[in-house]
Order: C-alpha cells, then structure tokens, then sequence
C-alpha cells in the first residue's frame, strides 16, 4: 500500500516502519487485489480536538479519525467491491485512494502506558483499525463490531502486534514518559508566575506518578511539579525512583529544593527535562555534586 505520511507530531522511524507493514497486511488480510493508498497525518490532541468540533461535532480529543472515499454497501467490505475500488483509481498516485487517518500522538501515548503495553503496538493499533474504516468495517452495532474486530485481530496478529503483545521491558520508554510529562504540565495551578511545569516520576517497578507545580498567594508555599511527583509516589509507598520528566515552556532544571529531595530517594536519578519539542538529560549527580543525603547520617 502507498502511505502518503505527514507529520506535526514526529514519530520515531522504526514505527513507521512497523505501520508500513500493517498497511501492507491489510490489504493481503482484506483481499484486495489493486493497489491502494491513504493518507495518514500524526497530531496532538489540540489538532483532533479541532477536528472532532469540525467534522463530528463532538469538543473533545480522540486518538483516530478515519475519512473513508468509498461508502461501501451495507455488509459489504472492500474485498468484495473491488470495482467499487476502481473508481477512486488516482492517476498521480497510480493506486486506488482509500482516504484520511488521522493519529493523535499524544493520546496514543498516554494509552500505551494505561494499557501497559508499547507506542509501537498502540500506534500499530490505532493505524489498523482506521484501515478498517477505510475498508468498510465499522461497529455501531454488536454484529459489525465483531466482524471488525475479528479482522483487526487478523492484522495484529500477522505483523506481531497482537493485544496480548505487552512492552517487553514492562516500562514506558523515555518519549513516553516526557509525553506523561507534558500531560501533566497541563493540570498546573500557576496564576502568579505563568509558568507550568510536569513532572513524571518512573518508579523502579515501572509504574510513573505525576506532578505539576502548585502555586500560592503567599508564595512561599507553592510546591513544584518535581516535589508534587515525589510525594504522591512516597505515599502511595514508593521508595525507589529511576527516573523523572520535566515539562515547561522553557529549560527548567529541578530548583535547589526539589534536587535535595529527589537525593533523598534517588542519588543516580536520570533527569530528563522537555521545551518546545526540545530534550536534554543529566544524573542528579551533575545536578546536586557533593550531596547531602541519608547515607551522610549513618
């Protein structure tokens, strides 16, 4: 299948690899004997929002949008309507044009980590079932949803990217966890200095808890995303800590503060910050050098 890929939310190119051959599979699973195309655009969850107010009257995000150009017959899918294919035959692209899918990255990743699974596989998922659409499969009803999904499942299974498939290292990848980041970012409470922050907490079993900066009239008392992050982990009963993200609209390395209690838990703490699209990492170690921590009271 030709895939006409457009990008305002870049995603890695060993997924688009992966989803390449999902679209190849599809098309082999559904039978259909033309040559074919899509277009698939990756945004964030502002982009679909947009587009759910404008096409489906619906204010909200989601994380696929499917345009099909073939209104196939009730029951019908494409396999069985190759001729119907036929006639949105593009002399440019010298394939059949199935339609528009459109992947909300941001959604996609919040979702892998819920599911516990990888980007990979939900991306996988995500480009497949808007295939689907685009072939005539739907699920108003419980007959059409099982057929759309038995065929999905099809599809996953044949490029490996079955639902039962978990991430092999049952841990959010760092995109993923400066994703989570950034998600939290938007929960800020900072009317006085106008500045969010996000912070993602991966703990040592894998689970991540999140922060955001909390600000106060008396000022003294406002709490950053970092120190957010920690507490809520500590109370949950976390002690062990591999890594945090950081999101802000400018580089915002952890405050003084924030550094002596990340110290406290986590002395070899990764500490990855994001702005504007941008990523840089350092050990606490470079951050807080001579440290004070538990150790210094034995």
């Amino acid at each position: 299948m030709k895939v006409l890929w457009h990008f305002e939310k870049e995603v890695p190119e060993s997924i688009i690899i992966s989803l390449q051959e999902a679209a190849d599979r599809s098309l082999l699973c559904e039978g259909i004997t033309v040559p074919c195309a899509v277009s698939v655009l990756f945004c964030d969850d502002k982009k679909i929002a947009e587009l759910n107010t404008q096409f489906r009257q619906i204010s909200k995000s989601t994380d696929v949008l499917s345009f099909p150009t073939v209104q196939f017959p009730e029951g019908k899918t494409a396999g069985g309507c190759i001729n119907l294919l036929r006639k949105e035959y593009d002399d440019e692209l010298e394939a059949c044009y199935l339609g528009d899918i459109i992947i909300s990255v941001d959604h996609a990743r919040v979702q892998a980590m819920e599911y516990g699974h990888s980007f990979r596989r939900e991306a996988g998922y995500l480009m497949i079932h808007g295939l689907c659409h685009l072939m005539g499969y739907d699920h108003m009803t419980d007959e059409e949803k099982g057929k759309m999904r038995k065929m999905e499942e099809k599809i996953l299974s044949d490029v490996s990217l079955s639902r039962e498939e978990k991430d092999t290292s049952g841990f959010p990848d760092d995109d993923q966890l400066l994703q989570t980041a950034r998600e939290a970012m938007k929960m800020s409470y900072s009317p006085y200095s106008g500045f969010p922050v996000g912070a993602a907490l991966l703990c040592s079993d894998g689970s991540v808890y999140t922060g955001c900066n909390v600000e106060n009239a008396s000022f003294g008392l406002t709490n950053c995303a970092e120190r957010t992050a920690v507490f809520k982990a500590v109370s949950e009963g976390k002690r062990e800590f591999t890594a945090i993200a950081i999101a802000a609209k400018s580089v915002a390395w952890p405050c003084g503060a924030c550094r002596q209690v990340l110290n406290e838990f986590a002395p070899d703490l990764r500490v990855m910050v994001t702005w504007e699209n941008q990523v840089r990492e350092m050990n606490l170690k470079e951050l807080l050098p001579g440290s004070f921590g538990p150790k210094d009271l034995l």
